[in-house]
């Protein structure tokens, strides 16, 4: 049986192994220059202050790739879902061979036990390694990008570390499953793609900012977490603040909710937005003067603050750990849900 079972997928593996070995190629040549060329940028850029310029300098060079190997590690499962979970089940119902082969001398257990295990091990081995080489390859990148890009980003921390891993094996038998309840292939690839989009905007919405309770903090105004001062001056007195989707001291931090508060602890602004009552016709909030620095320095003496609640950057691995045992709890679950089904509702 899984001398059969590897014949019938050998082909599609073989590909997908061989692409997996042109990437991995790729990467091992051009990982080594692009970390020597970020530790060269950092060791130059401390000695005088630029790095905020070098950061941007470098993740611009190159995010191209960045944006497109993530897009191939998340796409990666969903893949395996679609051409290799649904069509197993399907094709054999659509064209009645299910009715030959759980006829023979093997269990359909035991037929559905060899499938799941080769083509769904297989796939989440494919998945894990592409996400293991792709983290290695942009780490400094992830260094380097900006909040929206960062590693804990939600759409990075996909894919990055074994997370592609979990997803990949749910995938599969999610296909699987959609196979059996539906019994037609384009129907079930359909299905398939919708659940995991949905399970993939649930977890970081719903779930995972969740899985270690955030932390609560509120940090003085600065270059850090203040994006633009402007001057209201249709009604003078108003200073308007936006900041920005990070947080003093904790680099690469993912930033559920950042509020400005006053004093006293009262939020005068949500969204990342506020407004300062504060002189804007003399002082260091005028329009006349010199630069930012002094209207924010003014604005700390207030007692106005970023009130942020917050994921460190050092939750990522625990997160990563912890997200993947989820998505193997589910695996699990639906594979129990294939295996009741095939023997007690498909003939």
């Amino acid at each position: 049986m899984i001398w059969l079972t590897w014949r019938q997928f050998r082909g599609s593996a073989a590909t997908t192994a061989a692409l997996l070995v042109v990437l991995a190629v790729v990467l091992a040549l051009t990982g080594p220059r692009l970390a020597a060329d970020y530790s060269a940028g950092i060791a130059a850029c401390t000695q005088d202050g630029t790095c905020d310029r070098f950061y941007d300098r470098f993740f611009g060079g190159h995010e191209t790739p960045f944006v497109g190997l993530t897009l191939v590690v998340l796409l990666l499962p969903a893949l395996a879902g679609l051409f290799w979970g649904a069509p197993l089940i399907s094709r054999e119902l659509e064209a009645g061979t299910h009715l030959m082969v759980w006829n023979q001398s093997i269990t359909r257990s035991r037929w559905l036990a060899v499938k799941l295990g080769l083509m769904g091990l297989t796939a989440a081995t494919f998945a894990g390694l592409c996400g293991l080489m792709v983290t290695w390859w942009s780490d400094p990148l992830d260094k380097s990008a900006a909040e929206n890009l960062a590693l804990m980003a939600p759409l990075v921390f996909g894919a990055r570390g074994i997370a592609p891993m979990g997803y990949a094996a749910f995938t599969f038998v999610l296909g699987v499953t959609a196979g059996m309840l539906v019994r037609r292939t384009l129907p079930a690839m359909a299905l398939t793609l919708a659940v995991f989009a949905a399970f993939q905007l649930a977890m970081p919405l719903l779930v995972r900012p969740h899985l270690m309770p955030p932390i609560t903090s509120t940090f003085e105004l600065g270059k850090t977490n203040v994006d633009s001062i402007g001057i209201n001056r249709d009604q003078g007195g108003f200073v308007q603040i936006l900041l920005k989707s990070a947080v003093p001291g904790h680099g690469g931090a993912w930033v559920l909710s950042a509020d400005l508060v006053d004093a006293s602890g009262r939020t005068v602004g949500t969204g990342g937005e506020g407004a300062v009552r504060i002189s804007t016709t003399s002082g260091p909030c005028a329009p006349s003067a010199a630069g930012g620095d002094r209207c924010i320095a003014e604005i700390n003496r207030l007692g106005y603050r970023q009130q942020a609640t917050y994921q460190p950057l050092e939750r990522f691995w625990p997160f990563q750990w912890i997200e993947t045992g989820i998505y193997a709890l589910l695996t699990l679950g639906l594979s129990w849900l294939c295996f009741w089904w095939i023997r007690r509702r498909l003939s």
